[in-house]
């Protein structure tokens, strides 16, 4: 697991519990709305709406702001034309960073990202310059603690299920896919198990290892605000950092 998918993960944590919770909400129904935009409202024909609502429900998004979602992206309801974009750029350290974008003004949020690379020692690159250094899978995480049975029996599961992989990561179990498989896997170990995250991501196929903390600090600090921006859907980025540097920057 690399640098980054650790800190996503404290940081998905800490949204829950914090402010951030109404920018999460924002960001799904974005998701929503361009999904039954591409596949219609029915999520039982619509896969990625289908995905969409789950991850809305995985916040606790209210019933009223999913199903408000699906109106405007079905034009139900006077909404503006969203965007899906993909930007792809440099953090310090040569780190390379993509990042999934839904905007309703792409002069906008370019001229906005391009400020916060340069901003944080990065730079924005051009299209294709990063992209090929990451795979896209679909990934399901469970904690250990909460795996109802035996770690063989539940790798088994998975992969009768139609998984490509199951890795172990610490306390963390993780479940690897293609995204053609992923809502396969997902529904049957959501029968059995109970998943911390899980998603179709970006994967690095090589990672960056930071062991200067001044370095580390400098890459989590854009990949903190890239996150926080309105427009910015998903981070992903191959940064490794060690778990002890990773604990005082915490």
């Amino acid at each position: 697991m690399s640098g980054h998918n650790k800190w996503s993960t404290i940081k998905h944590k800490k949204a829950r519990t914090d402010e951030k919770k109404g920018k999460e909400y924002t960001k799904i129904a974005k998701e929503i709305i361009i999904a039954v935009r591409a596949g219609g409202g029915d999520p039982e024909s619509n896969s990625k709406l289908k995905l969409a609502i789950q991850n809305a429900k995985a916040i606790n998004m209210p019933n009223d702001n999913i199903a408000r979602a699906i109106k405007r992206g079905s034009g139900d309801l006077d909404s503006d034309a969203i965007e899906e974009l993909t930007y792809e750029g440099y953090a310090p350290g040569g780190v390379a960073v993509m990042l999934a974008i839904a905007t309703d003004n792409r002069n906008r949020t370019a001229a906005d990202i391009r400020h916060l690379f340069a901003k944080h020692n990065g730079n924005l690159g051009e299209s294709g310059c990063v992209a090929y250094m990451f795979e896209r899978i679909g990934l399901l995480s469970i904690n250990r603690e909460n795996l109802p049975m035996d770690a063989d029996d539940f790798m088994m599961l998975a992969l009768d299920a139609g998984a490509d992989d199951v890795r172990e990561e610490g306390d963390t179990i993780e479940v690897v896919t293609s995204p053609d498989n992923f809502m396969e896997v997902r529904e049957t170990l959501e029968k059995q198990v109970k998943l911390d995250d899980a998603d179709i991501i970006l994967q690095p196929n090589n990672t960056v290892d930071i062991d200067d903390e001044a370095l580390a600090a400098r890459v989590l600090k854009l990949i903190d605000v890239l996150e926080d921006h309105d427009d910015v859907q998903d981070v992903y980025a191959n940064f490794n950092i060690p778990d002890d540097i990773m604990e005082k920057l915490m």
